[in-house]
Parts: C-alpha cells; structure tokens; sequence
C-alpha cells in the first residue's frame, strides 16, 4: 500500500500561478509513473501530465502544454505541477497518481485531490 498526499491547490485569479505538490509514502518515486489528472463538477476524471520512472520522460495533455511543467525532486520523493497562466476552465480537482511501470492502472494509487479554482 502506497499513500499518495497531494497539496497546493487555492483560490488564484486567471493568468495567475499555482504549484501543486505531490508525496507517497515510499521509499523512492523512481519506482512509479507519475501522473497528474484533474476532475470538474460534472466532467470525467482527465490526464494532465506524466513524468515516468527515470525521471526524463514527461508528457502532457494538449490543453496544459506550454503552461503546466511537471517535475521530480531530486531527493526522489515529490512531484510538483507547476501550473502558470492558469485559466478559468483548468478549475477542477487535482489528483496524484503513483503506478508502477508495467502494472496495469487498475494497481495505481491515487491521493484525494486538492481543489483549483480560478477566477476570471
């Protein structure tokens, strides 16, 4: 069992800056994807990026390019999402993930979010 805490959600005004931070209770994130997803009143659970085990690979939804990094620690035990020009449409809960590579995602481990909300 893998605790996953995430933390830094708020109240910001659009155009305006958030990071999001992320914790498990191991040992090392290098042993999981990480992943962000987000979930709007009304709307299904959506991607928002992913750093892989090794630290190197990222990837992120189309709507976040360019304005969310994702980002590791060098101590290998959080993971940050750090969100700029934020608008009114990224509000939403925000969730953590932790899954091994090669397991499927019925074996991830999700935090209980942390709620963004921007104004307009």
């Amino acid at each position: 069992q893998v605790d996953v805490v995430e933390s830094g959600g708020g109240l910001v005004q659009a155009g305006g800056s958030l990071r999001l931070s992320c914790a498990a209770s191991t040992r090392s994130l290098s042993n999981f994807n990480m992943a962000w997803y987000r979930q709007a009143p009304g709307k299904e659970r959506e991607f928002v990026a992913e750093i892989k085990w090794s630290g190197s690979t990222t990837r992120y939804a189309d709507s976040v390019k360019g304005r969310f990094t994702i980002s590791r620690d060098k101590a290998e035990t959080t993971v940050y999402l750090q969100m700029n020009n934020l608008r009114p449409d990224d509000s939403a809960k925000y969730y953590c993930r932790a899954l091994r590579p090669s397991f499927s995602e019925s074996f991830a481990y999700w935090g209980q979010g942390t709620q963004v909300t921007v104004s307009s």
